[in-house]
């Protein structure tokens, strides 16, 4: 029967995924991959021999249609990001809807997702929050962030080690640099870290220490006395 199963992997330990993920990678017919390489090292772990094909942000467009086509033909599939939840700022949306709108049976796993434990550890509010992912890199950047500016729930952002002290900068200019924070840093890896303080004093650390791996930030959403 025709299926596509949304597989959450490991964002660091490798020992973070679960048994039925596991049988599953096994037992279907083809794994869509961010990156082959990548999850190679999740297949060698486990010893899972199921064939790998790359699917991400550039090549899903042209090979949608030679997928869904597979998949109408009774064959069975999971979707894989590097780590964590695929369509969660990875690819995956596409080919999810395209699925839908075929028939195909869709069903996502529980599993790892990094902006949980990052929400969870943060300290912060967490019965009502927005998951903002990867701010927009240039255009419409500042207008979302003038947006968000009024938002009172907890936000929670995505961001990279390169673009991190630009993104603290600007969340001192449109939230204020009195706004609590919480970053966690390499979730689940060996060199875990978390942040914990006023943005401002947050982004002093990072301009004191060279940031490194990936980031999930937690924001204090606004409140009256702001």
């Amino acid at each position: 029967m025709s299926k596509l199963y949304i597989i959450p992997t490991p964002i660091g330990n490798l020992e973070d995924i679960t048994l039925r993920a596991i049988r599953l990678l096994k037992e279907v017919d083809l794994v869509l991959a961010e990156d082959t390489r990548i999850s190679r090292k999740l297949f060698s772990y486990y010893e899972i021999q199921t064939s790998l094909v790359t699917f991400h942000m550039h090549n899903e467009h042209r090979v949608l249609l030679k997928y869904i086509e597979r998949l109408k033909s009774g064959e069975t599939f999971a979707l894989i990001s590097d780590a964590g939840t695929p369509a969660i700022s990875d690819p995956g949306f596409l080919l999810i809807r395209e699925c839908i709108k075929e028939g195909i049976e869709v069903n996502c796993l529980p599993g790892a997702t990094a902006f949980v434990p990052a929400l969870v550890n943060s300290g912060l509010p967490t019965e009502k929050f927005i998951f903002e992912g990867f701010l927009p890199v240039k255009k419409g950047r500042k207008t979302r962030l003038d947006l968000l500016s009024e938002e009172e729930r907890t936000m929670v952002f995505y961001e990279s080690p390169h673009r991190i002290i630009k993104t603290l900068n600007q969340f001192v200019d449109f939230f204020g640099g009195d706004r609590k924070v919480s970053i966690s840093r390499e979730i689940s890896k060996m060199f875990e870290e978390k942040i914990r303080g006023s943005i401002f004093d947050v982004l002093q650390h990072f301009e004191a220490k060279k940031p490194k791996g990936e980031f999930v930030i937690i924001v204090e959403g606004k409140n009256e006395d702001r």
